[in-house]
């Protein structure tokens, strides 16, 4: 259980908030952060937001007020210092952010955790999380409806409403519940268009991004004795062929478990240093516990891991051995 109390308390004893989210942010990360800048914007508190990664393009409507700034180890410095409070959203693992990982944690500034992923690592001094949430948008709606830190209007509505949607799978995943419509219904009625919501997150690719999915698609596989397991491989070559960028993979694993039989599909892609793979399963088959096999983490049935060190080539078959153990 969340102590929104104690959160409500933190943020009106402060006056400053650096608020970040791991690398390749999603809707949520992005939705999250910016809901919760509104809030701390509504009370008067000055605010930073810095982030390891750009904002992806189809993203960059959420951010109405241009304040997200991508993270500059000379430019932002002070601010670790500065501020009051260092916040920590939609991630609950210091390697998330990446090069921003040691100036967070070497501040001495108080620093707190909202997240409702598993496996957390002790990096904060106060964790709000809570794995029965299905986003970390969520949580930033029930803190304004359980605490009355500030009145819910459409500004705030919007951020948290694409960070429910986007989490929840358009709400078709496992943790679509009645309170989960209630929800939604209620940002609704502060106007929020679902409609718009969706087309500017889903139907405003980039060709190069519907050409990266065609290419994920050709390089589809099934693994295993009983072909349970689907997986696709983006490389290096093809993102500089296409002229595609890593955040446009956004959401492609999903389309391994759109093949009859299916019930685990991983995507694994090639960086410029390592690689990383993200998993998904139908059911109750723990990604997050293959993900934490290779230093990753995440949900029952949406993980990833990211391995810097590591040839793609040499672990894909260790990856896909592990995987059918868990079937």
């Amino acid at each position: 259980m969340i102590d929104f109390e104690q959160l409500k308390k933190i943020i009106e004893d402060n006056n400053s908030f650096l608020l970040t989210t791991h690398v390749n942010p999603d809707a949520d990360a992005i939705g999250s952060e910016i809901a919760f800048y509104f809030i701390l914007k509504k009370l008067g508190k000055k605010i930073f937001i810095i982030n390891h990664s750009e904002t992806p393009y189809n993203l960059l409507f959420l951010d109405s007020d241009k304040v997200i700034e991508k993270f500059d180890e000379q430019k932002h410095k002070t601010i670790f210092e500065e501020a009051d409070i260092l916040v920590a959203l939609d991630f609950n693992r210091s390697d998330r952010i990446v090069r921003m990982q040691n100036m967070f944690n070497e501040s001495k500034k108080l620093k707190i955790c909202i997240d409702h992923h598993q496996d957390k690592e002790n990096f904060v001094d106060h964790f709000f999380i809570d794995t029965d949430y299905c986003a970390t948008g969520q949580i930033i709606y029930n803190l304004i409806k359980k605490t009355g830190i500030i009145k819910l209007d459409y500004e705030t509505s919007y951020p948290i409403y694409a960070a429910i949607m986007t989490d929840t799978g358009s709400f078709r995943f496992e943790r679509t519940t009645p309170e989960i419509h209630n929800i939604a219904a209620d940002l609704i009625e502060h106007g929020v268009i679902p409609g718009e919501v969706f087309d500017k997150i889903y139907d405003q690719s980039k060709f190069s991004k519907i050409r990266l999915l065609g290419a994920a698609l050709d390089s589809m596989q099934l693994y295993g004795k009983d072909k349970k397991i689907s997986y696709m491989i983006i490389r290096q070559e093809t993102f500089k062929k296409l002229d595609a960028i890593e955040s446009d993979t956004e959401n492609f694993v999903n389309y391994n478990l759109s093949v009859e039989g299916v019930v685990v599909g991983l995507l694994f892609i090639e960086l410029n240093e390592g690689f990383k793979v993200s998993f998904r399963s139908k059911g109750t088959i723990p990604m997050n516990k293959l993900a934490a096999k290779f230093g990753g983490g995440g949900h029952i049935n949406a993980a990833g891991a990211r391995i810097r060190n590591g040839n793609l080539d040499e672990f894909i078959p260790k990856i896909l051995n592990e995987t059918e153990k868990y079937l």
